[in-house]
């Protein structure tokens, strides 16, 4: 049986894909929350940003599990929500939930794990974090929820210059975490991320000129006062 304390891979970054896009609205009254549940990284938000972390809600809905953003003590949060196979959501999008610019709170303070980020602590700071809607106990993930997790990670992996790791929960906490649990099926998961295609290419945007082509302009332009 797979032990989710395995699961992690790293990125190769002679493969990293082009634009990868996500429809992925706010959910909805989403905002008010991020004050409290939130907090300013402590690294560069692009640059800083080194590590995918892969959950399991733990229960059966989308509105459930971002419930624990409003929380008045112990709050979490995530940055993307992936809805369940009996949500009409499912198919259609994911629910995008806090900035990327800000740390979500999804991993403990204290957790870490040596082959992730040198072992570093304070995840939250320098990961992003995608919570699939499961309950984990005998509660098969669809061939959606699995594709489009990978989707979301080749989005993060087309932005982030220095995002190398992808991994569960489970490896980082395994004292008090098994998600995304052992239904979920890492190795089919993993070959997409690698695998998958980039998006086309829009006609309008493949016929501009390259920054790397262009002269530096010598005149005054909006920018400049």
């Amino acid at each position: 049986m797979p032990n989710p304390q395995s699961y992690h891979f790293t990125l190769p970054k002679s493969r990293r894909p082009g634009e990868v896009s996500l429809n992925e609205p706010w959910y909805p009254g989403v905002q008010p929350y991020w004050p409290t549940c939130t907090t300013k990284r402590s690294v560069d938000p692009i640059m800083g940003i080194t590590t995918v972390v892969i959950h399991a809600t733990a229960g059966g809905s989308s509105s459930g599990a971002i419930s624990v953003m409003k929380k008045p003590t112990d709050a979490a949060s995530f940055h993307w929500l992936v809805p369940d196979e009996d949500e009409p959501q499912h198919g259609e999008l994911v629910w995008a939930c806090v900035p990327e610019a800000l740390a979500a709170w999804h991993v403990r303070n204290a957790a870490s794990h040596p082959d992730v980020n040198d072992g570093a602590k304070r995840v939250n700071h320098w990961s992003l974090g995608i919570e699939v809607v499961n309950k984990q106990e005998l509660d098969t993930f669809s061939d959606w929820q699995v594709e489009i997790t990978a989707r979301i990670v080749r989005h993060c992996w087309a932005k982030y210059p220095n995002l190398a790791h992808v991994v569960s929960h489970a490896k980082l906490d395994p004292d008090r975490r098994t998600d995304p649990g052992t239904l979920f099926d890492w190795e089919r998961f993993k070959h997409l991320v690698l695998n998958g295609e980039a998006d086309a290419i829009p006609v309008a945007v493949a016929s501009a000129k390259p920054l790397s082509q262009l002269r530096a302009s010598q005149a005054l332009g909006c920018c400049h006062t």
